[in-house]
């Protein structure tokens, strides 16, 4: 209950910064000129990721009832309608942030979804059937790439700095090991255990967020 509780203050968090920043801005700038959103995450947040796995995964939402009360279809979204990313970009006049592996998708310029039902901070966590954080990330490192081939550095850092960043992790690390056969829990205490979910959540936050990510996606 506390760590849902806590979710939903960051969100809430992150929702008012990017509305804040949109109205603050909204009569000095160009009207092509907005903020994106950037999402990583599992279940909660994932629209549609896991429909175009090369792989055979049993974590897709393809089926009703799923999505029947908003989309009339399903999406992809572990929801009967819309997740709480979506409804961030109605408040903030944005469009739904697409699935990173829909096909044909070129264009960043209002952010992407890179979440993956069932993924976890761990990449042995449901591995080989969903898109782990680790992968995620160097996923958006590519997103990256193509902004700053397009915009230029500067502007994409420009870009990229002022994005709302989503990120809703970790459950399944802690519930994967029940229903699978892995050996984390066997080689590692539980305080070591959740040691390394948070380090791997902390490394991921720190690339993104650092400054030196971009001078790091210049070398690579």
């Amino acid at each position: 209950m506390v760590t849902s509780r806590l979710q939903i203050y960051i969100l809430a968090f992150c929702a008012s910064l990017l509305l804040a920043s949109s109205s603050s801005h909204g009569h000095s700038r160009q009207h092509k000129k907005h903020e994106a959103m950037f999402i990583f995450g599992d279940s909660v947040f994932d629209v549609g990721n896991n429909n175009y796995m090369n792989s055979t995964t049993s974590f897709q939402a393809i089926f009703f009832p799923y999505g029947e009360t908003f989309f009339s279809y399903p999406t992809g979204r572990f929801s009967d309608g819309r997740l709480i990313p979506d409804f961030i970009a109605e408040y903030a006049k944005l469009p739904y942030s697409p699935p990173f592996l829909q096909p044909g998708l070129n264009n960043y310029t209002y952010g992407v979804n890179f979440a993956s039902a069932g993924a976890g901070s761990l990449a042995e966590t449901h591995q080989g059937y969903v898109i782990d954080l680790k992968t995620q990330l160097c996923q958006f490192k590519k997103v990256v790439k193509q902004l700053r081939h397009k915009l230029g550095h500067a502007e994409a850092k420009t870009f990229l700095s002022k994005a709302v960043y989503l990120i809703s992790i970790g459950n399944n690390d802690y519930f994967a090991p029940f229903t699978s056969n892995s050996s984390l829990f066997e080689s590692h205490s539980h305080k070591e255990f959740v040691g390394l979910v948070i380090g791997n959540l902390k490394k991921v936050i720190k690339v993104i967020y650092t400054v030196f990510f971009f001078q790091h996606i210049q070398r690579n």
